[in-house]
């Protein structure tokens, strides 16, 4: 752990998103509608300057678990947005949880310093890596509403319970669709400007390979649902899969350098 690497700013800024969060967390039950959403969104805008911090702050840090924090908080961009037009979305208490857990995660483990002689362009090109996670764990996420959609089907429960089927089903490939243009311009960049944003070249590294991997998966699907129709089960797996790659892309190659083997590159 690297607690006390982090900046004062960062940490007590990430302090007050994790306590903002905790609140519906802890006490959705209790909360009302409004003050639950006010909650959420007070912590939502914390979450979001912590993550501007860390990136052009006094000390930018970047890691697997700013990562994954910023993943959390674009998941819950995509429900804020979506609570608009479902009112029947009711995971406000868990994705309160998840942003919480997140920041403390991201608290403990801020991540090694970017390089003095970075370009300016990295955190931008980071920022777009991520958009690609949180695109496609939104997918997974809406993957895993639709999967329990179709077992109330099944199971004859009420089918107006939630978001219908059929919404789900397109707004689960119009995220993975957004997630691999995404993905495919972070490659492209990496590619074609490696040297300049790491100063060192494209290099077929973990990383690398597991980013190709998840490309080719995601394109499998997409190409599969749209010459065969790919649907259901089969088509969530095949994401399920591609997701896991990808998160082992970054999260899991940073995960081993800062944590397990406990160096930055």
């Amino acid at each position: 752990m690297i607690l006390t690497s982090s900046s004062p700013v960062s940490w007590l800024l990430a302090l007050a998103a994790a306590v903002a969060y905790a609140v519906p967390a802890a006490a959705a039950s209790r909360l009302g509608a409004a003050a639950a959403r006010n909650a959420l969104l007070v912590a939502w805008l914390l979450h979001g300057a912590v993550l501007v911090w860390g990136l052009w702050g006094d000390a930018p840090r970047f890691g697997f678990a700013p990562a994954l924090s910023m993943t959390a908080w674009l998941v819950l961009t995509v429900y804020a947005v979506e609570r608009q037009l479902f009112p029947q979305m009711q995971s406000r208490w868990v994705l309160a949880g998840l942003g919480a857990a997140a920041i403390v995660l991201a608290m403990l483990f801020p991540g090694q310093p970017l390089h003095v002689t970075a370009s300016a362009w990295l955190p931008l090109h980071l920022a777009l890596g991520i958009a690609c996670y949180g695109l496609f764990a939104a997918a997974v996420v809406h993957a895993w509403l639709m999967t329990r959609a179709e077992r109330h089907i099944r199971q004859a429960e009420d089918p107006h319970s939630g978001i219908p089927l059929l919404t789900l089903e397109r707004l689960t490939f119009r995220f993975v669709t957004a997630g691999f243009v995404l993905l495919t311009a972070t490659l492209l960049a990496g590619w074609l400007f490696g040297e300049t944003l790491y100063g060192r070249a494209w290099r077929w590294d973990h990383k690398a390979v597991f980013s190709m991997l998840s490309w080719l998966t995601f394109a499998t699907l997409l190409l599969g649902r749209a010459r065969f129709g790919w649907r259901g089960r089969n088509a969530v797996r095949v994401l399920y899969a591609g997701s896991a790659l990808l998160l082992l892309a970054y999260v899991g190659s940073r995960f081993v350098l800062e944590v397990v083997l406990g160096r930055s590159a």
